[in-house]
């Protein structure tokens, strides 16, 4: 199977969230997405990606877009998280990896020579028409929310 590119209708998927309920692409229709997928909650990079995003919520809303992060851990997981560290933004659990592996972010990954199976970290910005506007893979943090938002205002 191909990765997913630029112009690609992006996959759809419904999964738990934090806080109770589901959350959908479909319930976005026709505003900007910005779906971010990291490995795991409450790690140095990806509490420092959250609370980045976290931060500029106020300005990603002023442009019209939602922010949803993604990893495969649990509902409950993504609440004490939230919680730890007062973030705003939307987190969904895909426990079973399926919307991962239908945006390609399975991947084999290497530390200090083993290697393993994780979540790539990246984000992909979906337009308006649910199509995909532009993709960031192998994401390094810093500065990286500031990156995206900047693409949102440019849509």
């Amino acid at each position: 199977m191909a990765d997913l590119d630029v112009g690609d209708l992006a996959p759809q998927f419904d999964l738990p969230r934090d806080g109770g309920g589901s959350l959908s692409l479909a319930a976005f229709s026709g505003k900007p997405i910005v779906l971010y997928f990291y490995p795991q909650d409450d790690t140095t990079s990806c509490t420092q990606e959250a609370i980045s995003f976290s931060q500029l919520k106020p300005d990603f809303e002023k442009a019209g877009a939602v922010v949803i992060g993604l990893s495969p851990d649990t509902a409950r997981k993504h609440d004490k998280f939230k919680s730890k560290y007062n973030l705003t933004i939307d987190l969904a659990a895909d426990e079973e990896r399926k919307v991962i592996e239908s945006y390609h972010l399975w991947v084999e990954k290497s530390m200090y020579g083993r290697k393993y199976m994780g979540v790539e970290r990246a984000t992909f910005l979906i337009g308006r028409d649910g199509r995909i506007a532009r993709i960031w893979r192998k994401v390094r943090v810093k500065g990286h929310a500031e990156e995206v938002l900047e693409a949102v205002r440019a849509l």
